[in-house]
């Protein structure tokens, strides 16, 4: 297997084949997590749906935490191999994998002994508290299996390729099925069950991505200088880890004051909003997706200085984000109400229908969400972490203000709304910030004889 140099050839043919496997990755991806809702919801039934679903916020808040940092750490590695300084990037993966480690350690501690107490702070109902936290505390002792996932093949996407980490995605997904029927329908494990599948799951899968790394890339065979500890290139990849894995754990907070708004209508509109997130993950992984392959794309290219080759691949992203957001749209209006249906077994009207208006009403602004990722991971791979992490701060406040606002004037309907504010104020935030940092780019390119990855942006 060899990395792919993206400072060269047509942007929009690299963009697109890069996030291709992303695409289908993230689907999959989606698609164990979708197995334990489907299994739970029709196995277990419509409490233990609510469970499992009103646990989302708080393990957001963790998981997201450790996606944005982990990205934010292959930036680094990105823009040393657009440098092709190979040596510092086999530093960033031994540095990487110490950051990682002590991460780890700390999250797995942390959030094992605040489960409970985060459950009930948000109100989770009485009948589905127990069955949220059997589920959940399992995921938090999983913590080691997701990070080092995330970050092996962040690495190996940063060097140019995102088809590995699907391959062994497939391999967890179809591991996850199997395990999930074993837990829960022979051995009657419950929603814990469902857990100890995703995270057993994902520890194989990081593993097995872990050794075809260093079996099949060249350029990370590890020399014994290389595991030697760099403080000062370990700030290097804090400084711009940190502010993106705050940046989502700012963003989980707003999701959790939403939890504490939905769980006060019941565990069927629990049930409900749960569902219909689920389809909305499925219907906006091509935005994700096209987002990492910017945040690649662009890391390569700063690194190398090409300032405009970024620019050019920021036009035709929004190209492919408008086409995107086209076709989301008219598979959700079309055939929402069929896919929320998969999730529960029986004839409940009350929680389709609820579960469709939050559909209907997010569409409408799912180009406002391809934006926003657009612009936020562009702007992560350049190292400008500051803008970013103020886009999240302003979705925290927007979300968790008309989420608590909007319900008390219009109930139901009015939590569906906190989510679509959230993002159309931070894609203008966004947009601007963009806009303006390529600006100073060019300017300081001007000025400077260095090359464009030794700028600082957060100036």
């Amino acid at each position: 297997m060899t990395v792919k140099d993206m400072t060269v050839g047509s942007p929009t043919k690299l963009i697109l084949w890069f996030a291709l496997p992303l695409f289908i990755g993230n689907l999959f991806q989606q698609f164990y997590n979708l197995v334990d809702t489907l299994i739970v919801g029709r196995t277990l039934g419509l409490q233990a749906l609510a469970a499992v679903g009103s646990t989302g916020a708080i393990a957001f808040l963790v998981l997201g935490f450790i996606m944005g940092t982990t990205s934010g750490f292959s930036v680094i590695t990105a823009q040393r191999f657009g440098a092709q300084d190979y040596a510092y990037v086999r530093k960033s993966l031994t540095t990487i994998i110490f950051l990682s480690t002590a991460i780890t350690l700390l999250l797995t501690i942390a959030s094992a002994a605040t489960t409970m107490p985060l459950l009930k702070f948000m109100n989770t109902p009485a009948d589905i508290i127990d069955q949220a936290y059997d589920y959940i505390f399992v995921i938090y002792i999983g913590i080691g299996t997701i990070l080092f996932y995330n970050a092996i093949s962040n690495i190996i996407r940063a060097l140019g390729d995102s088809k590995t980490p699907l391959i062994f995605l497939i391999i967890a997904s179809l591991l996850n099925i199997i395990l999930d029927l074993i837990f829960i329908l022979k051995l009657n494990m419950g929603v814990s069950g469902a857990a100890w599948a995703t995270t057993i799951s994902q520890g194989i899968s990081a593993i097995l991505c872990t050794i075809y790394m260093f079996i099949k890339f060249p350029i990370l065979k590890l020399k014994r200088e290389d595991w030697k500890f760099n403080s000062r290139f370990a700030w290097e990849h804090l400084r711009i880890g940190l502010p993106m894995g705050f940046q989502m754990s700012i963003l989980t907070i707003g999701i959790i004051a939403l939890q504490i708004v939905l769980n006060s209508f019941g565990s069927t509109t629990v049930a409900a909003f749960t569902a219909a997130t689920k389809v909305e993950q499925v219907s906006s992984q091509a935005f994700l997706a096209l987002g990492v392959a910017m945040a690649t794309y662009t890391a390569q290219n700063y690194g190398a200085g090409k300032i405009n080759r970024i620019r050019i691949g920021a036009q035709k992203g929004m190209i492919i984000n408008a086409i995107s957001s086209i076709m989301s749209c008219l598979i959700i209006f079309t055939g929402g109400k069929y896919m929320v249906g998969f999730f529960i077994n029986g004839v409940h009207p009350e929680m389709i229908e609820q579960a469709q208006i939050y559909l209907n009403i997010i569409i409408i602004f799912y180009f406002a969400l391809a934006t926003l990722l657009l612009y936020r991971n562009i702007l992560q791979g350049m190292g400008n972490a500051k803008i970013p992490l103020i886009s999240g701060t302003l979705e925290l406040f927007m979300r968790a203000g008309t989420a608590f606002l909007f319900a008390h004037y219009f109930g139901y309907i009015g939590v569906c709304f906190a989510t679509p504010c959230a993002w159309v104020t931070a894609a203008i935030w966004l947009t601007i910030g963009y806009h303006r940092t390529i600006k100073k780019l060019v300017l300081r390119s001007e000025k400077h004889s260095q090359p464009l990855s030794f700028l600082t942006l957060n100036d």
